[in-house]
């Protein structure tokens, strides 16, 4: 069973009257790796802040580990904040940078020592101890800043978009290190981003935000596959939403739907249904076939932008009535359907069972508000 470690209650915020945070509610596990996520102004960055002590709550509770850390100064809380411009001293070596911390507590020298190297050996930059942060890549910087942070042993370590700053490569090898660092270490990582995909990729759970309000708390796989609302589905990654109406309700947990004048057998959803209803049917790319037009099963359509990938082709398809279709294909160059060129008609269907289905009408939810990130 899952520790709670850091326990989050009725957390609200307002700053010049609008509230950015809203009767919040979150546990976060001992040992996992969650990352905040959500667009500019939906209250992550606030969220992460309070949890830091930078900013304290106007109603709500922070507890950790049982102990009540509401009004606790950031110096006096066990934990530890990387930020985005990784706040190195330029003056100081890579070594001193990393020592600063424990230097201030007064720690005996031979233990400082140690732990240093012990933690410039975690972040692979051993060889770099003397060198000043000005000769460091990137990537090393934020190497040096992640060293200081968890030298000090923190229970818990906040990432404020520690990558955003660094080059597309740089930033996918930077993903898996921090992955690999948080798991060597055993800390429990809580990591601020507006990047879908980085989200999905380094992360044990995902908490989706909008206007202070959590949207979906889940697994990658949960909040992708299965997303909870209307926001979550477009705002993570991109979805087909095909518009269904309910044919029949069947006595076998099943219900008909329509869709583009295709019956199709659907598991009936968690929310209540009739028939004749609409409902959105969400298809993911990657769940898209793209078939021939003599094809019997699918809906006619044509292509309109084709763009090869290497392990993939992308495309995008205008059905007959105007919808536009993405679909993204592993390649086959074994496959006729992968010859097709631009203007030509193809149907289009998916793979049974990968849909997932909402109510047409979107749930009420706040405005966004501020220019919290």
């Amino acid at each position: 069973m899952k520790q709670t470690l850091l326990s989050l209650s009725n957390l609200t915020k307002q700053f010049d009257g609008k509230k950015v945070l809203d009767s919040l509610d979150l546990e976060i596990f001992d040992g996992e790796f969650i990352t905040l996520l959500g667009p500019s102004g939906c209250g992550k960055t606030t969220l992460l802040r309070m949890m830091a002590g930078f900013e304290h709550p106007d109603e709500g509770s922070i507890t950790l580990g049982g102990q009540d850390l509401t009004h606790t100064p950031p110096e006096h809380r066990p934990l530890n904040t990387v930020f985005q411009n990784y706040a190195l001293f330029p003056h100081m070596s890579v070594f001193d940078n990393v020592a600063y911390g424990l230097k201030m507590e007064k720690r005996p020298k031979e233990e400082i020592q140690q732990r240093v190297e012990e933690a410039l050996a975690m972040v692979q930059l051993e060889d770099f101890a003397r060198r000043k942060p000005h000769q460091l890549s990137g990537g090393q910087q934020q190497r040096v800043a992640i060293a200081r942070a968890v030298v000090k042993r923190p229970k818990m370590l906040l990432l404020d978009e520690p990558l955003s700053a660094l080059d597309f490569k740089l930033r996918r090898t930077m993903q898996v290190e921090l992955k690999r660092l948080q798991r060597e270490l055993g800390i429990t990582f809580v990591f601020v981003t507006h990047d879908q995909e980085e989200a999905l990729s380094m992360s044990d759970r995902v908490v989706v935000l909008k206007g202070g309000h959590i949207q979906q708390l889940g697994t990658p796989r949960e909040v992708y596959e299965r997303p909870a609302n209307l926001f979550t589905a477009r705002f993570v990654g991109e979805t087909n939403f095909f518009p269904g109406r309910v044919d029949a309700a069947n006595g076998d947990d099943t219900i008909t739907v329509d869709v583009f004048g295709l019956k199709r057998t659907f598991r009936k959803p968690d929310f209540p249904v009739k028939e004749g209803q609409g409902l959105h049917v969400l298809l993911r790319p990657e769940d898209i076939r793209v078939l021939a037009p003599e094809d019997e099963d699918g809906v006619a359509g044509k292509i309109v932008e084709r763009n090869y990938k290497g392990s993939t082709l992308d495309s995008v398809i205008h059905l007959e009535d105007g919808t536009e279709v993405l679909a993204s294909e592993f390649f086959d160059e074994d496959d006729p359907t992968f010859d097709y060129r631009l203007g030509e008609p193809v149907k289009v269907s998916w793979v049974d069972g990968w849909e997932w289905l909402l109510p047409t009408e979107p749930e009420a939810l706040p405005e966004e508000e501020g220019t919290d990130a």
